[in-house]
């Protein structure tokens, strides 16, 4: 497009136009005209103006030829030939005898009507600028009036937006600015996320995990030495460390290890330095096999920080956790039994990391377990008391509020801890446990039933109610678990339910009861030294209290400080007793006595009825003394013992019961 302007006359005003006749301003603007058309008009509105100068310049003398100093001769051609052809086509006449403008007629046949409207504007708009300074005025008002209108126009002339959608709001004034666009300096506040958790553990923090949750698997010594290629005996193909990939687990908390004599369920493995011990530094390893009598020769992999190759040792023993007179003394019954893998001379003054169960000494083990040995570092002194809590099964009894009354009263009696195991429990004595574990009061380890017996909720508790041999002889691995795991950490160890504690009757905890029954209890000559000391058991029978109200001063949801009705009469002599096992002795556990002792024969203390007794809270008599409990019904005694610690149990229980939610704060 050419972009030198010229200037045309037109009608006095001289108009300024681009050098081509369809660069016209006013005619290029319109988006309606056809370009043939445009053409054809714009060249006629060349032409007339040509016409219009040409015609003056002939009155001036100079024969039209400054017309071609301005244009060119092309353009005066042009419009020439454009005026003689709209002439022989019959254009109107000039007033006063001279022919009009040839292309006025055609301009005024094919332009549309805004074209026409558009055109006589201008000539007035001239008309206006060429008559004086008031006309200057009304041009320039004309304008403004122009303007304006265009932009009041220009908004309702924008498309729609897409989608048929209403009209976006119109900007917020300047002024209002800082307060309806906030976003803008800052940005928007995302809406809230769900409450979950999002944290990415590691993956030492997952072993930690794990090793928390199996305290009998060696993670951490697996993971330090797992690209170990020299870890074998002898030659890569005997006695290879095994993967924990490649362990065989069973029910979550057990490893086993399959025999040509049966299989064993291995739960755990415990270093015994202990003095008494006659054969020296072991790994005792806490299993249940299910033959009578073994006799099949097992070797234990002994596995060290300090060495690469294993030791390997055969098993000594088969220490048989049970007695054949309860029952279940049959083969393919699973029976609890102590293995003892002793440590070789040269080893003695290590401690194993792990030790892995295999028939024969070369045999790629299915099985690593930790080997537990939590000594005290000195200056660490052992504690006094702990008490051991068998499997927790009540799945569908809520026994939360008796579970804390239980607990603070064994701790006012002197239990420095409480190593709780749990089966199935109500969602209520979880809570519990979990508020007394967060204090550091009590400790909690899940554990299963092994081989095929049930585990699912409900299912288990049917079984153990209706199996109670086999629920006994399996309440001996959490018992010796116990034993083993805390032996250096506790001199006395008791093994209670949740129902029973030993009550000191001249004393005001166990540590002075202990004092006063250590003396009395030194054997005669030539005895074996005592090992436990064990309180008569006497019944407070739920159906007593039945038949007398309420205590007064008490609350009533304390079960033990409102039960003070007992039986008359003691059950007979050792029966339904408990105990408190020193440590440093005792080699296997039952609920009731030791069933085997380190140096010789096991000997338990029976504490006098006057300084100790076993306080027995339960609904009715045991299955096995039906026959007599009418007898040890009758002519129920009030005892209020226990009464002794009542106000200290009180504060402490009703403080635990409103942190836990259980009672009004205002209480």
């Amino acid at each position: 497009m050419q972009s030198q302007l010229e200037a045309v006359d037109l009608d006095g005003f001289k108009l300024p136009v681009y050098g081509r006749p369809y660069s016209l301003v006013f005619c290029a603007g319109s988006p309606h005209v056809d370009p043939k058309t445009l053409r054809k008009e714009m060249m006629c509105g060349c032409a007339e103006s040509l016409w219009r100068r040409d015609r003056a310049r002939r009155v001036a003398g100079d024969g039209g030829r400054g017309m071609q100093g301005v244009y060119g001769a092309d353009e005066v051609r042009r419009g020439g030939e454009a005026v003689k052809a709209a002439g022989a086509r019959g254009g109107p006449r000039a007033p006063g005898g001279n022919s009009a403008s040839p292309c006025r007629a055609l301009s005024q046949r094919r332009r549309p009507a805004h074209h026409k409207a558009m055109r006589g504007w201008l000539v007035r708009c001239a008309g206006w600028w060429g008559g004086g300074a008031r006309s200057r005025l009304r041009w320039l008002a004309a304008l403004l009036c122009w303007g304006a209108l265009c932009a009041l126009a220009l908004p309702r002339l924008q498309p729609p937006p897409r989608g048929g959608g209403a009209r976006p709001h119109p900007a917020p004034p300047a002024r209002l600015l800082l307060q309806s666009e906030p976003a803008a300096s800052t940005p928007a506040t995302p809406p809230p996320l769900p409450a979950t958790d999002t944290r990415v553990l590691t993956e030492e923090e997952l072993r930690a995990d794990a090793e928390r949750r199996l305290p009998s698997l060696p993670l951490a010594y697996w993971h330090k030495h797992k690209d170990d290629k020299n870890k074998y005996y002898k030659k890569k193909e005997c006695a290879p460390f095994p993967s924990i990939y490649d362990l065989d687990f069973h029910n979550t908390y057990w490893q086993t290890m399959h025999s040509s004599e049966g299989v064993f369920h291995l739960y755990g493995a415990y270093l015994d330095v202990r003095n008494a011990s006659r054969i020296g530094p072991a790994v005792r390893v806490l299993t249940v096999h299910d033959r009578i009598k073994p006799t099949l020769a097992t070797h234990c992999q002994l596995w060290f920080e300090e060495r690469d190759a294993p030791v390997v040792v055969r098993n000594l023993e088969y220490k048989y956790v049970w007695n054949s007179k309860w029952g279940n003394y049959r083969d393919r019954v699973l029976q609890p039994y102590l293995l003892a893998c002793v440590l070789p001379a040269e080893v003695r003054h290590l401690v194993p990391a792990s030790v892995s169960i295999v028939e024969n000494p070369c045999d790629r083990a299915t099985n690593n377990l930790r080997v537990h040995y939590d000594a005290p570092r000195p200056p660490a002194q052992r504690k006094e008391f702990a008490v051991c809590v068998k499997g927790l099964d009540f799945l569908h009894e809520d026994l939360s509020v008796r579970l804390v009354e239980w607990i603070e009263l064994v701790r006012l009696l002197g239990a420095d801890k409480v190593f709780f195991y749990e089966l199935q429990v109500h969602p209520n004595i979880t809570k519990v446990l979990e508020y007394y574990s967060a204090r550091g009061d009590v400790t909690v380890t899940p554990i299963t039933l092994p081989g095929g017996q049930p585990n699912l909720p409900g299912l288990q508790h049917m079984y153990l109610k209706k199996k109670t041999t086999h629920k006994r002889q399996m309440e001996l691995i959490p018992y010796n678990d116990c034993l083993y795991r805390h032996m250096y950490q506790y001199r006395w160890l008791a093994l209670l339910d949740i129902d029973e504690v030993i009550v000191p009757l001249e004393d005001a905890d166990w540590s002075g009861l202990m004092r006063r029954a250590l003396p009395l209890a030194v054997p005669a000559e030539g005895k074996p030294p005592r090992t436990s000391y064990h309180a008569s058991n006497l019944y407070y029978l739920d159906s007593l209290q039945h038949e007398h109200s309420w205590e007064e001063g008490v609350p009533r949801y304390l079960h033990m400080l409102q039960h003070v009705y007992r039986t008359r009469n003691f059950t007979k002599p050792g029966q339904y007793v408990k105990a408190f096992h020193e440590t440093e002795r005792v080699l296997a556990l039952h609920n009731h006595f030791p069933l085997a002792c380190l140096g010789g024969a096991c000997s338990s203390y029976a504490l006098e009825t006057q300084h100790a007794r076993l306080q027995h809270y339960r609904a009715d008599c045991v299955t096995a003394l039906s026959k007599t409990c009418a007898e040890l019904r009758a002519a129920p005694v009030r005892d209020t013992a226990v009464w002794r610690w009542r106000d200290a149990l009180v504060a402490r229980a009703d403080a635990a019961l409103r942190a836990l939610g259980f009672l009004p704060p205002h209480r």
